[in-house]
């Protein structure tokens, strides 16, 4: 037995010093010294044994784990160390060449002109409201004055889900709901931003876009206060020198309406390419609100009058920034966006 365990010793030594990584190391402390390993075979051997040869075979079998166990340990640490080595030698920085530079995240332009044009409505004293994307027929055209036989419907080509529900053409219809919601209490002041959608695609218009409208509900409220609040609008947004223009126009839903434009931002309405030598730049239109749809929302059109406009908020962003094709913002080039 004495030789056996001299054997298991020199063997254990000899499949350590081979092993290659910390599993091996696992496999042969099992083999060796486990519950089922070949030490404790021999251990379980020592009942046959006489009473004089007992003491000495434990020692010895004592000092043949305590050896195996020095040897594995030894082994442990110097795997443990060349893993080490080999991950510092693969994980190695050289901090002399130059650092890489992360491109960092910043607001649309898009985003921006909304947020600036939500800003100067709410230092005017306006709060802003939401409504559905997807919206009925009724919100969208009849209750603003557009019978379904209109032919101003035409202008504002439609996604229809069934004949009463489409995916809206304008934020008009917060306007109506929030009438509705808040007749007959004065005053109504409010800008609804949010997409809409239309038939549309070139280098002008996308079938997907965002508008901005406004709304202003007040007893004596004339057209004077509505040119008074788009030329504050207007000055705030291009500067203070930023001329504007009305010219009577039709809208369904207003009475009298105008569409507004602004003195060139490229020229200074000296006239250029950009504003077709005339100095002049289309940007929103406007109007007083129409009776009807005061009177469909709840309020009485003898005792309140109103005003409402209504801007693309892509339309304000291409002027701002001299952007010539519209489809620029919807393409997520990087090149384009870093500029703002």
């Amino acid at each position: 037995m004495e030789e056996k365990l001299k054997q298991i010793l020199a063997e254990a030594g000899q499949v350590l010093a081979q092993a290659g990584d910390l599993d091996q190391l696992n496999e042969i402390r099992v083999r060796f010294l486990g519950k089922k390993g070949l030490l404790t075979g021999v251990l379980r051997g020592m009942g046959s044994l006489s009473a004089e040869e007992r003491p000495k075979i434990g020692r010895l079998a004592n000092e043949v784990r305590s050896e195996i166990e020095d040897i594995l340990a030894r082994r442990t640490a110097e795997i443990k160390e060349e893993v080490k080595k080999v991950r510092l030698e693969a994980e190695k920085i050289d901090v002399t060449l130059p650092g890489v530079a992360f491109m960092a995240g910043r607001k649309h332009p898009l985003s921006m002109i909304q947020e600036e044009i939500e800003d100067i409505f709410l230092g005017m004293g306006y709060s802003i409201e939401e409504g559905p994307e997807i919206e009925l027929d009724f919100y969208n055209f009849e209750a603003l004055n557009l019978p379904k036989d209109h032919p101003a419907r035409d202008m504002q080509d439609s996604f229809y889900i069934n004949p009463e529900v489409l995916l809206r053409t304008h934020t008009s219809p917060v306007q109506v709901r929030t009438m509705e919601r808040t007749a007959p209490a004065l005053p109504v002041r409010i800008i609804a931003p949010g997409r809409v959608y239309r038939r549309d695609d070139d280098a002008t218009h996308s079938p997907m876009f965002n508008q901005v409208e406004g709304l202003a509900i007040d007893r004596r409220v004339t057209f004077a206060d509505l040119k008074g609040t788009l030329q504050a609008f207007v000055e705030r947004m291009f500067g203070p020198e930023t001329k504007t223009r009305f010219r009577p126009s039709f809208f369904p839903f207003t009475e009298p309406s105008a569409e507004v434009d602004i003195s060139c931002v490229m020229c200074g309405g000296s006239g250029c390419r950009v504003c077709s030598q005339t100095g002049w730049l289309e940007i929103l239109g406007c109007g007083m609100v129409h009776p009807r749809v005061l009177e469909v929302s709840g309020y009485n059109p003898e005792e309140v009058t109103g005003f409402a406009f209504g801007m693309g908020v892509e339309r304000i962003t291409m002027l701002k920034y001299g952007i010539d094709d519209l489809r620029l913002l919807f393409e997520n080039d990087l090149r384009f966006l870093a500029q703002f």
